[in-house]
C-alpha cells in the first residue's frame, strides 16, 4: 500500500506553487513512497540503550572571556557615513 498519493503530491506542489505533468506527478509520488519507505526501516532499529542526541557531533558553546578593549574613535567611526549630524549616522526617515 502506498504511504503517499498522487493527490497529497499535487497538493502539497499546489501549496509550493509548483506546477508538473501527470508524469512527474506519478514519478514523484513513486519516488517519496521509496523515501518514506526507506525512512520506516529506522524504526526497526534496537536504539534501547543509544543516549538521545540533538546533534550528531559533540557541539558545545565556545564562549571568550568578556575583557574590556578600547573602541574605535567616534570621529573614526563616522569618517565613511555619507552624513552625520551630532555625533551619529543619519539616515533617510522611514516614518512619516
Amino acid at each position: 500500500m502506498a504511504r503517499i498519493t498522487e493527490d497529497q503530491v499535487k497538493h502539497v506542489a499546489h501549496l509550493a506553487r509548483l506546477s508538473f505533468t501527470e508524469k512527474e506527478i506519478s514519478t514523484y509520488t513513486e519516488q517519496l513512497d521509496a523515501i518514506i519507505s526507506f525512512a520506516e526501516q529506522l524504526n526497526e532499529l534496537d536504539t534501547e540503550n543509544v543516549e538521545p542526541t540533538t546533534h550528531v557531533l559533540d557541539v558545545h558553546n565556545v564562549m571568550r572571556e568578556d575583557v574590556r578593549k578600547p573602541s574605535i574613535k567616534r570621529k573614526d567611526a563616522l569618517k565613511n557615513a555619507p552624513d552625520e549630524q551630532d555625533g551619529q549616522i543619519k539616515v533617510p526617515s522611514v516614518l512619516e
